[in-house]
């Protein structure tokens, strides 16, 4: 058997007379307190931020806020690659003439 467990609004008060602060778990349909369970003051009901806990992905600032801007970011990330391999080949036919100079055997006497 399948049981079904519905949680009920947690509210938050806060006294005007003692300034005391109490949370009382209630229905929607259940009247708002009035008056305060420690001394009897008047109350106001606050309103707090929301428990929520948000998990996986899709939920950080950065999945949404660059969204337009992921297809410009990939294409200057292409660019400065090209970039960097133009410059890591122009920087190895430089020293080839080298590297074959290092690599060639001694003449054996």
């Amino acid at each position: 058997m399948l049981e079904v467990h519905f949680s009920m609004p947690l509210y938050e008060y806060e006294c005007q007379k003692c300034k005391k602060r109490f949370e009382k778990i209630q229905s929607f349909s259940d009247p708002i307190l009035k008056k305060c369970i420690y001394c009897g003051g008047s109350v106001k009901k606050l309103i707090s931020s929301a428990a929520i806990q948000f998990k996986g992905s899709g939920w950080y600032v950065t999945d949404y806020s660059r969204k337009g801007k992921s297809a410009e970011a990939k294409e200057e990330a292409a660019e400065k690659k090209k970039e960097s391999e133009k410059r890591s080949e122009s920087s190895d036919t430089k020293s080839a003439p080298n590297k074959e100079k290092a690599t060639a055997k001694p003449k054996e006497k």
